[in-house]
């Protein structure tokens, strides 16, 4: 046999932290409790082959835990060190499509007699009908219990058989006694129920609700197979032996558009087998609703398109303690009208879309919360999203290893389809913390960061708080503030305070949208390109606004080169002598006539220009230039048209470094502006000049009561 080689630190995912052991640093104590410690394979010791890290969209290493995994063949094997006592195993692995396969267990150098079974089953998704996926979802989960109790120190080891597997990580748990049976409640088997999993129990669980209504349905120890969707649910409890014990087999669990509510689902597992996506079909733990004061607590939900959707009266509902685990789309979503759900203290992992979603269709999403969850490896979304909705909060929860497509958090008005209704009220993100969260969006060809506020399709005017919140190795920005639609629509009334940011590929805020936001005690160290991207887009949309609230530190530097996108690393270019400083930056004015805006003086077009207001000088334009530049030259610009006659401005120069105090670099003279000539001026600065806030005032112009530019140039070169 092949020696075995340490490949490094062993790191752990317990009680929702990621804990080290070695030279890995803690993370923030965020996220779920759980029942479980989970060991990175790439941290254990193996005869396989480490792959990662990655974070290219269609990588194995991309969608996997710490963007690395372990690759092993016959014969090789990957070996733990247990972190704690556990009677039971639970691995997630991919196999290539197609095939499948088993693993030998070994637990201190004996082999057990039973093997985990590897499958592509339920992997290699394809949803063409999604703008920039590709396939993806090659992560499953395999469970199994050991058969003996091991201490932490032991030694639990899988083989290859013969298939090829990658192994990702592994989840060590001590697993209680199956409890017994509840007094005074309804066995499915007294209904019919076949344990055994060989039968079709549909009509005894519907007989078995039907008897205990106002009382408990008992779902022994043993495997159920259901053939169709249960309805007609409420008030009542379905309670099993736990959830490695009672296992119900069945793709669509309930499926009802109305109940009367007090629906109790707990301990217990439901194991589907979807293995595609289709958007059309009920394919769900829970679809439609549990009623009024109804609780889902204590289950193991697998193999699924979406855990929980949620629509019509859920009200009070509270989601907490299960597993949601290789869903094809999303883990839950509250799809309108959710009015004081509590998600909480959940466990989320291979999610093939948004692993917790609000999605405001049809009625608001209203006083709601995602709390303490942890999040890990949603391959074609976000970790968390909020698509509008009034008075909602996202708190303490622990999201990391976002794929393509998806940020960590995304507070957004993308509506989807209508009637939607767009954030409102306070929005609370507060407490999270995010780990190498963020990813290149295929369909903009740039990233998207690890917590995104997104004007998508009408502008954020809610109160969004986002408050002490740890983003970690993000591979691109940290905060993005975006009109994801393109048409520019702004994005206003946030505050960001308390953050820590460490090692952010890029930049820590990457604005792309018009709008204002307010920063304090926002700390980062090990930025990776800049400090901050403020870039608009579209370019004369209007600029972004960062409010210095104070106590901020590490980031205070600005991408010089709205043209390019800051790469994960890379350093501030050194502008090119000959580039024009000013194209595409944020401008201002003291006013502006109908749509002749200040951005329109830097979109590059000499075609479409910025008005004043008219009959009011003085009026000023002014471009944040991004950093501190010594210009030597201005070019000022109207339309070229012949249409525009000849005319005289005059325009004083002024520049600030910070943007508050100006002073004057040029003083006003007129400027005589002739279409013969190309309605072209060029004003020469002072050698001494270095400034990144260059103003124009205009006193004056003999052909409109106004300040007018087409565009306003800014060059290194005299």
């Amino acid at each position: 046999m092949t020696a075995l080689t340490s490949a490094g630190a062993a790191v752990a995912l317990a009680a929702g932290t990621l804990v080290a052991f070695g030279s890995v640093p803690a993370q923030a104590a965020a996220g779920a409790t759980l029942p479980f410690t989970s060991v990175e394979a790439e941290s254990a010791t193996t005869t396989g082959t480490r792959l990662g890290p990655d974070v290219t969209q269609g990588s194995l290493a991309s969608e996997a835990s710490g963007r690395q995994a372990v690759r092993i063949t016959a014969g090789q094997r990957v070996e733990f060190t247990v972190p704690r006592t556990a009677n039971a195993l639970n691995l997630a692995y991919s196999v290539p499509d197609g095939q499948s396969g088993t693993l030998n267990v070994y637990v201190n150098g004996t082999r057990l007699s039973r093997t985990l079974a590897v499958t592509s089953k339920y992997s290699y998704v394809d949803t063409g009908w999604i703008a920039g996926s590709r396939t993806h979802h090659f992560y499953d989960n395999a469970r199994l219990l050991l058969g003996q109790t091991v201490q932490p120190g032991d030694k639990v080891a899988v083989e290859s058989t013969g298939t090829q597997v990658t192994v990702d990580v592994a989840d060590f748990e001590q697993v209680a006694a199956a409890a017994g049976q509840p007094a005074g409640s309804v066995s499915v088997t007294s209904k019919g129920a076949d344990p055994s999993g060989q039968g079709d129990s549909t009509q005894a669980f519907r007989d078995a609700i039907a008897a205990a209504q106002g009382g408990t349905v008992w779902i022994p120890p043993g495997d159920y197979r259901i053939t169709s969707s249960l309805s007609g649910v409420q008030n009542v409890t379905l309670q099993g032996a736990g959830s490695w014990y009672s296992v119900v087999h069945t793709s669509r669990f309930i499926d009802q558009s109305s109940s009367a509510g007090a629906v109790r689902i707990r301990d217990f597992a439901v194991i589907g087998e979807v293995t595609e996506r289709v958007d059309s079909n009920p394919d769900n733990f829970v679809n439609g609703s549990l009623g009024p004061n109804s609780s889902v607590s204590g289950m193991w939900i697998q193999h699924l398109k979406v855990g929980l959707w949620l629509t019509g009266n859920n009200d009070n509902l509270v989601v907490e303690n299960n597993r949601i685990l290789d869903t094809t789309a999303d883990g839950l979503n509250l799809n309108g009208n959710a009015r004081g759900v509590r998600v909480r203290n959940n466990f989320l992992r291979n999610q093939g879309d948004d692993a917790l979603a609000m999605w405001s269709l049809y009625a608001p999403d209203t006083n709601s919360s995602f709390d303490n969850n942890t999040i890990t490896q949603p391959n074609l979304a976000n970790g968390i999203a909020v698509y509008g909705g009034t008075d909602l909060a996202v708190r303490n929860n622990l999201v990391s290893d976002t794929n393509a497509l998806g940020s960590g958090i995304a507070i957004s008005n993308q509506k989807f389809l209508d009637p939607f209704s767009p954030l409102a009220g306070t929005i609370t993100v507060d407490g999270n913390t995010l780990v190498r969260t963020g990813a290149i969006n295929p369909n903009w060809n740039h990233p998207m960061g690890a917590l995104r506020v997104d004007s998508y399709d009408s502008a954020v005017n809610a109160t969004v708080n986002i408050t002490n919140t740890t983003i970690t190795d993000s591979p691109y920005s940290a905060f993005e503030f975006v009109s994801g639609g393109g048409q520019g629509h702004p994005v206003r009334g946030v505050t960001v305070s308390g953050a820590t940011v460490r090692n952010t590929g890029t930049v820590v805020v990457q604005a792309e949208a018009q709008g204002a936001a307010t920063f304090r005690d926002v700390t980062a160290t090990q930025v990776g390109a800049a400090g901050v991207y403020n870039c608009p887009y579209p370019a004369n949309s209007g600029a972004f606004t960062l409010t210095d609230g104070g106590g901020n530190s590490g980031w205070s530097s600005t991408w010089s080169d709205c043209s390019t996108w800051p790469q994960p690393g890379q350093s501030n270019p050194q502008p090119d002598p000959n580039r024009n400083l000013a194209k595409g930056r944020p401008a201002t004015a003291t006013g502006s006539q109908d749509v002749y805006t200040p951005g329109k003086a830097v979109d590059g077009d000499a075609n479409s220009y910025w008005e004043s207001a008219n009959n009011a000088f003085p009026q000023s334009l002014t471009v944040d230039l991004g950093s501190p530049y010594a210009v030597r030259r201005l070019v000022l610009k109207l339309p070229p048209s012949s249409a525009w006659g000849a005319r005289t401005e005059t325009v004083a120069v002024l520049g600030s470094t910070d943007g508050s105090s100006f002073s004057t670099v040029v003083g006003a003279q007129g400027y005589r502006f002739d279409p013969a000539t190309g309605n072209t001026v060029t004003v020469t600065l002072p050698s001494t000049t270095n400034l990144r806030h260059l103003r124009l005032t205009v006193t004056g112009n003999t052909g409109w009561p106004a300040g007018q530019f087409s565009e306003v140039e800014a060059y290194l070169t005299s």
